[in-house]
């Protein structure tokens, strides 16, 4: 699994996704709010996907590791995710998933930990029990990282959790 952590900071802030989720913060800001937003957006046209099963298990998800903190995942291409990926992690290939924490992102609520991005054409190279299954298995990486794990520093610490989580949530 390629995974690359990119700091919130690192990247422009006016990209049409922040844009849209910034606008939906200051409506109503995740720290005024009793559960955690979980936004989900398909940027992508190459794989039709059904939304609502991700975004159920994303609330799960959110739910299993009580967070109090909004966040969101955008489904996009390899060309887009490859764009990205040149951009923030300075590697000139699709990888599958990004997670770009927002801990210190200007303008942006306390209460918001930040974007997952997921290639759903690696995501379907890769997948050995399915496409849903594995956008779920790549949304959970990529929170893990938001919540600040990383596979290269903690001595097998998120491998064990993410592990864990997997068998748990039957993934």
């Amino acid at each position: 699994m390629n995974v690359y952590w990119v700091e919130c900071t690192t990247r422009e802030s006016n990209t049409p996704v922040m844009t849209l989720i910034k606008e939906q913060m200051k409506k109503n800001p995740p720290s005024q709010q009793k559960n955690p937003t979980i936004n989900l957006f398909n940027r992508q046209r190459k794989v039709k996907l059904e939304t609502a099963l991700l975004k159920e298990f994303l609330k799960k998800l959110s739910a299993r590791l009580l967070l109090e903190k909004s966040f969101s995942v955008v489904v996009v291409s390899d060309s887009r995710m490859r764009d990205l990926n040149r951009n923030f992690a300075r590697k000139d290939y699709p990888t599958d998933v990004l997670s770009f924490p927002c801990a210190d992102e200007p303008g942006m609520d306390e209460g918001y930990l930040g974007d997952i991005v997921i290639s759903v054409e690696r995501a379907a190279s890769q997948a050995v029990k399915g496409l849903d299954n594995e956008l779920r298995i790549l949304a959970l990486h990529g929170l893990l990282h938001l919540m600040g794990y990383d596979h290269d520093k903690d001595r097998g610490r998120m491998k064990r959790l993410e592990n864990q989580l997997r068998r748990d949530l039957d993934l």
